[in-house]
């Protein structure tokens, strides 16, 4: 049997793809020795049930690709991820990426797939893994069976993806490279843009839609009123509150007449033709109950077509007829089998999941057949047209003919002002007349309503003539020609060094005067203010940042866990920052080597816009690598400006930040094209204590180069630098120094051997007469990673306080102590100045404490806040 062993849902770009996608670990077990053209009648069964995957082209490009690699032979998760593909455009989506891999376990393969919701996709990928068991392990799977599943999968759709007018804008948004949100999962609520250019829509609603006239539009007498006050031609309306006064107002104005809910809207409650005082009094109650308040809209009747009128932006986009639900007679089947044979179109679909919607039987459908002096029983003559609802919605069944090249000049204007005049940006005119290319003014007709939200579905896909991309007007709306949409966004990564790099980018670009949105392990940023606090590293805190209408800039720290856990918390970034990759966290989450940590990595670089810049280390060989896969402009920063990579880079002419001995000191330079700028001294930078904080000399030189990729004036690159120290208010727990007198106290959040090396650089460098260092690690890390930092350690420092993190991380309590004590033992280190206190602060106290005048203090935190108030006494500063 096929079994799913693990499933990640990626929300963002990731290890796999640049797309939202569902990732399985899938095991087919004995069927490593089953391709499909060796499982008998496999082939025609799910192909018979599938006919539509005859549209997948496959590694081949080209329609029956798929299907001829299935006749050749191919493994079951290859088949999984097109089956999970096709049942979600089976349901309305637009999906077509995916891949398949084989693991290095027999029988086991990675399966990924693209997704547009993800309650779709995945329950697309559980019906496709049930499918193939059946098919497979002869349970016989019926058409029956499939139409119920994928059923199931339509609603879940329905339920949760946007609606064709929703979709038609985020489709054009996203066509224009335009970002967008979801904002509610349930609601077709959407963010486009990002920061302070971001707009919203809510269906056919925008941001930009005044709310006086929505409450206009949702009053058909107040409308028509205004209407008519400046001359477009409405119906004669009366507001009613009872049946009784219904029925009087309806002699006043002459039948036939219209009755409908004076605050109603996609026709509901909408009953037209009235000719009797019956009529009234038999639908009244059905108009009522779908009215918010008791009041009833008696009008009188335009005879003509129904047509709907789109406006954006005071502009006629598309005209569509709407023909109310119907079936045409053939003079042998009934009613209802003739509603049968037209809900079997495979166009109509349950709701709005395609182009047309099946039509239901009702009420409604039973008074209209009955109007007619029919019933479902009746057998129509052959071509005898049988109206089964009153109005042309398409949520009812109705089908659209486009007219947008048909309508006449007056009747454009007649729409354009009735939007013009009610206020909305995006209006539906319904317009009645018997001939749209004739002037209403002229030849009759009128507007008998205008609709806020008005729905799409009739432009976008009308059953006759040309679709109209609807969706591009109101794009163009809101985002003219020119108009930003995106706020610039650089990611940082790497092993070591992330949060202090973003710090200082953050910070150089709140010098340029830009409001910066701000994500790090320390918490969220927006304009300098902390708004959260914790370790904000991950998607969903970039998402919080790119939805905060303040900003205009974002600098987002992208840890290795968020990227394995869903991807990247947006599409694509200006900037990509990888400042190192080292060993840590590795045997975690199936990342067992540097260069699969270095692949997890360059999701950043790989995710970076064409025009941007990709901003990586040249000393390192990983970060190096990536230069097969980064996008933009490869800038490099190093601390050797003889360093080969460098030395080519800079022949290709490409631009490069560099260390460099000068006459005053070590000068961080910019190469560009050649040309030569020196930056400012390293030992300017207060990060760097005088330059004794390597890292931050080689942190400041990747802030500086983002900048550059940026543009952003030498000036005041050099400002930021300059004024950026490493207090622990500014980067709590990455090498804070505190004076307590004549004890010199360094605090670090110090988790893997690389950062212990950069503390051991420092250390040499401040020349201590003692040391003392309380250190420990994350109980995830491997056996062989304690091993090697405690050898570290005990070659490092005088003296020894091992403790423990609170959260041990599935170790148990004191086994972490030990394999550090063990390690240092191993350099012959003498165990007198080795001791184990495993509490955090109790730990900290005792070792400065203990400290004699010239001593250096190194304190590799985990409580970094509770650490730093304990040792002064009071808040951090």
């Amino acid at each position: 049997m096929l079994k799913i062993l693990q499933t990640t849902v990626y929300r963002g770009p990731n290890i796999w793809a640049r797309m939202p996608s569902i990732h399985y670990v899938l095991d087919i077990g004995e069927l490593e020795d089953r391709p499909t053209n060796k499982i008998p009648g496999f082939y025609e069964h799910l192909t018979e049930l599938l006919p539509s995957l005859y549209d997948h082209g496959c590694s081949l490009g080209r329609p029956g690709g798929f299907l001829q690699r299935m006749r050749e032979g191919t493994w079951m998760g290859h088949v999984l991820e097109h089956v999970a593909l096709e049942l979600q455009n089976l349901a309305g989506a637009e999906v077509v990426r995916g891949k398949t891999r084989s693991t290095q376990e027999r029988g086991v393969y990675n399966v990924i797939f693209q997704y547009e919701q993800e309650d779709v996709g995945l329950a697309a990928g559980q019906l496709a893994l049930r499918l193939l068991n059946d098919i497979i392990y002869h349970t016989e799977p019926d058409m029956d069976f499939v139409k119920e599943h994928e059923n199931k999968v339509i609603r879940v759709a329905e339920r949760l993806a946007y609606g064709p007018s929703t979709g038609s804008i985020v489709q054009e948004a996203a066509r224009r490279g335009i970002p967008n949100i979801r904002l509610d999962p349930r609601r077709s609520f959407v963010q486009l843009g990002h920061g302070k250019y971001q707009k919203r829509i809510w269906a056919t609603v925008t941001s930009e839609t005044a709310n006086i006239a929505v409450e206009v539009a949702s009053n058909k007498e107040l409308t028509n009123r205004l209407m008519h006050e400046i001359g477009i031609p409405v119906p004669r309306s009366i507001v009613v509150t009872s049946e009784d006064e219904a029925v009087r107002t309806a002699h006043r104005i002459g039948y036939p007449v219209v009755i409908k809910p004076l605050d109603g809207n996609h026709g509901r409650g909408v009953f037209i033709n009235l000719t009797s005082e019956e009529d009234i009094r038999e639908f009244y109650p059905s108009a009522l109950a779908e009215a918010r308040g008791n009041s009833i809209l008696v009008e009188s009747f335009i005879r003509g077509r129904d047509y709907r009128i789109l406006v954006v932006n005071s502009q006629v986009v598309a005209v569509a007829e709407r023909v109310p639900a119907h079936v045409v007679g053939d003079g042998v089947h009934n009613v209802q089998q003739l509603i049968d044979i037209t809900n079997a179109d495979p166009r109509r679909g349950v709701g709005h999941e395609k182009i047309l919607t099946r039509i239901s039987v009702d009420g409604q459908t039973m008074e209209v057949l009955e109007r007619d002096n029919r019933t479902l029983e009746t057998v129509p003559a052959a071509g005898e047209f049988v109206q089964l609802k009153l109005t042309g919605n398409m949520s009812t069944g109705g089908t659209s003919i486009d007219r947008t090249d048909e309508i006449h000049p007056d009747n454009i204007e007649i729409a354009r002002q009735a939007a013009m005049v009610v206020g909305l940006d995006i209006a539906g005119i319904d317009f009645i007349t018997e001939d749209i290319t004739v002037s209403a003014r002229e030849y009759g007709g009128a507007i008998c309503e205008v609709n806020a939200g008005p729905g799409f579905r009739m432009h976008t896909n009308p059953t006759e003539g040309h679709p109209r991309h609807v969706g591009r007007a109101v794009v163009d709306m809101m985002f003219p020609k020119g108009a930003e949409s995106r706020v610039p966004i650089v990611a940082v990564t790497g092993t070591n060094g992330k949060t202090t790099t973003t710090r200082m980018i953050a910070h150089i670009m709140k010098v340029s005067g830009r409001t910066v949105g701000l994500t790090t392990t320390d918490g969220i940023y927006i304009d300098g203010t902390q708004i959260l606090a914790g370790d904000m590293s991950g998607p969903t805190s970039a998402r919080m940042v790119l939805k905060n209408p303040t900003i205009d800039f974002a600098v987002l720290e992208t840890a290795r866990g968020g990227i394995l856990r869903s991807g990247l918390g947006f599409d694509r970034c200006n900037i990509g920052v990888v400042t190192n990759i080292a060993s840590d966290h590795l045997g975690l989450k199936g990342i067992d080597s540097l260069s699969e940590l270095a692949r997890v990595k360059e999701v950043v670089v790989s995710s970076v816009m064409r025009d941007g810049a990709s901003v990586l280390n040249a000393d390192n060989e990983f970060c190096v690598g990536m230069t097969r896969v980064a996008r933009g402009e490869i800038i490099f920063f190093s601390m050797d400006e003889e360093n080969p990579v460098i030395q080519e880079h800079i022949r290709n002419k490409g631009r490069a930040v560099v260390l460099r001995q000068s006459r005053q000191g070590e000068m961080i330079t910019i190469i560009e094209n050649r040309r030569e700028t020196s930056l400012l001294l390293a030992s300017q930078i207060p990060a760097t204590m005088e330059g004794r904080i390597r890292v931050n000399i080689e942190n400041a030189m990747a802030a500086a180069a983002a900048a550059l990729a940026d543009d952003v004036n030498l000036d005041y690159i050099r400002l930021g630098l300059r004024t950026f120290n490493n207090s622990f208010a500014n980067t709590p727990g990455r090498f804070n120094l505190l004076d307590l007198g004549s004890k010199r106290v360094l605090m670090d959040y110090c988790h893997n051997v690389a950062g212990l090396e950069s503390i051991g650089d420092f250390v040499k460098r401040m020349d201590a007469e003692r040391t003392t260092a309380v250190i420990s690690l994350p109980g995830d890390r491997s056996d062989g990673d304690m091993l090697a930092f405690g050898t570290l350690a005990g070659k490092i420092f005088d003296k020894i306080i091992i403790r423990e993190d609170d959260n041990t991380r599935g170790r148990a309590k004191g086994e972490i102590a030990e394999l550090l004590r063990a390690a240092i033992e191993g350099t012959g280190k003498s165990m007198d100045d080795v001791e184990i206190i495993l509490n955090e602060m109790e730990a900290s106290q005792t070792a400065v404490d203990r400290a004699e005048k010239g001593d250096l203090v190194i304190l590799m935190v985990d409580k970094p806040t509770k650490v730093w108030a304990q040792l002064t006494g009071g808040e951090p500063m």
